[in-house]
């Protein structure tokens, strides 16, 4: 079909310029956003006595009336134990533990945990007691 001079009508429009042009906005629109986020950079004083805000995770063992050991919750041999807990001190050499015993458990078993703990040099250990009953 030709219109006038011989020039042909056109029936389609070729987008892949536009699609160029597109994905070139689109990259600098990615890059101009996680710029902005990155904050100003400043040098942080030092302060000798302040705690630090992020507390370690604890690990807390558990002897039930049986003398099972339970390991946050999931119950584990002492040789399991054993693995774990030098896993636990290998990311944080100062994992703070804390080990609760049944009254009527069987007292070798709390020793056997807590010579564990002293065999792994894991001395941050808190034994748990409940609340005095009011007579």
């Amino acid at each position: 079909m030709d219109v006038g001079g011989g020039r042909k009508a056109y029936d389609d429009i070729n987008i892949t310029p536009m699609l160029d042009l597109a994905y070139v906005l689109l990259v600098i629109f990615i890059l101009m956003a996680t710029a902005s986020v990155q904050g100003i950079k400043v040098d942080l004083p030092k302060a000798s006595s302040a705690k630090s805000l992020v507390q370690p995770k604890t690990v807390a063992i558990t002897v039930n009336n049986q003398g099972q050991i339970f390991l946050d919750a999931f119950p584990v041999t002492l040789s399991d134990l054993e693995t774990r807990l030098r896993n636990a001190k290998a990311q944080n050499p100062d994992v703070p533990i804390v080990l609760k015993g049944d009254q009527t458990a069987q007292y070798g078993k709390i020793t056997e945990v807590l010579d564990l703990c002293r065999q792994l040099d894991l001395n941050k250990v808190g034994l748990v007691t409940g609340k005095p009953t009011a007579s």
